[in-house]
């Protein structure tokens, strides 16, 4: 593989955005609106995080997944999380070769992105074996550890109506999300096309518009994009203040909140807010890119008390208020 050289990293970063609009263009062939979740996926495969898609069924969330592993040059795997759902089924196995050896087959995990289909239907074990490769990108079999594939990605969804039978995320593998994005129906214009596209014999060809070696390049050059210490400051104030009875909690959280966000989420609000900058052009973020990003990172991490839920406050409508 040749190397990927820029004479700077202000160039590099003016690729990227060159590169986001050609991958914008090439999902928009498969997938109709839903651009703002179509930005904080890429975001979080930029941040080398990882994506909780809530939403009602049949608004083509696994189709939204396959067309960006399609346009990214990534290998893709779709697992369908089942109350049965064992964590030897998701990570591998060792069976007994013709040699009498025992020799392990990698499961499904074994790929650039993983598709956790309804995500909260299968058993805390199975869970718990996926939260350690989101984790140390890397599984235990037999006493072994196996790396996973760089990069490596999960983008989990959920349904947020039917709860019967299914098994809550337990916060520890909540707050391993960089984001949970909220999927909602499309307009009406949107729903237009995305009947006449369907109902039709229209075949969509996708191609690669860039490579997992590239993704790397560019989760290294964000890292090394310089934040200014009051936007850093304004991050970890933001967080702060979700936390009832901390030193920066308004009456609000206070009122409504049983528990606040931890550090990971003032580490993910920097992370993606540089994200968002390298995006739409810029070499450094700012205050706007940190509350651009602020809801998905906040949603799943802040938990409201009884009073919230009576009163009608969202978590969404706390989160602005706090920005």
């Amino acid at each position: 593989m040749a190397e990927i050289q820029f004479n700077s990293d202000a160039e590099a970063l003016d690729s990227l955005k060159g590169k986001y609009q050609a991958l914008q263009q090439e999902i928009k062939k498969a997938i109709v609106g839903q651009d703002e979740v179509v930005k904080n996926v890429l975001i979080s495969i930029l941040g080398n995080g990882h994506c909780l898609l809530v939403g009602v069924p049949g608004l083509a969330k696994t189709l939204l997944v396959n067309t960006i592993a399609q346009s990214l040059g990534l290998s893709f795997n779709r697992i369908q999380f089942t109350p049965d759902l064992m964590p030897s089924d998701i990570i591998g196995s060792e069976i007994l070769d013709g040699d009498r050896q025992f020799k392990f087959v990698k499961g499904p995990l074994f790929s650039n992105i993983i598709l956790a289909d309804e995500i909260n239907r299968t058993p805390p074990k199975t869970q718990s074996a996926l939260l350690e490769a989101m984790q140390e990108r890397k599984v235990t079999a037999a006493g072994q550890t196996y790396s996973l594939p760089s990069p490596f990605f999960v983008l989990a969804t959920q349904n947020p109506i039917e709860q019967e039978g299914t098994y809550p995320l337990p916060e520890a593998q909540l707050d391993r999300f960089m984001f949970n994005i909220w999927v909602d129906y499309p307009t009406y214009q949107e729903e237009l096309e995305i009947v006449r596209s369907t109902t039709s014999n229209r075949k969509v060809e996708l191609r690669s518009v860039i490579s997992g070696e590239e993704i790397t390049f560019y989760q290294n050059l964000i890292r090394k994009m310089p934040v200014t210490d009051h936007v850093i400051e304004y991050a970890v104030k933001l967080v702060g203040k979700t936390r009832p009875g901390g030193e920066f909690a308004p009456e609000m959280v206070n009122q409504f909140l049983s528990w606040g966000a931890g550090p990971r989420a003032s580490q993910n609000l920097i992370v993606a807010a540089k994200c968002n900058a390298a995006l739409n052009g810029k070499y450094s973020p700012d205050i706007e890119d940190i509350k651009a990003v602020a809801v998905p990172i906040l949603r799943h991490r802040i938990v409201r008390n009884y009073k919230a839920e009576a009163e009608g406050y969202t978590v969404e409508k706390i989160v602005a208020e706090l920005l």
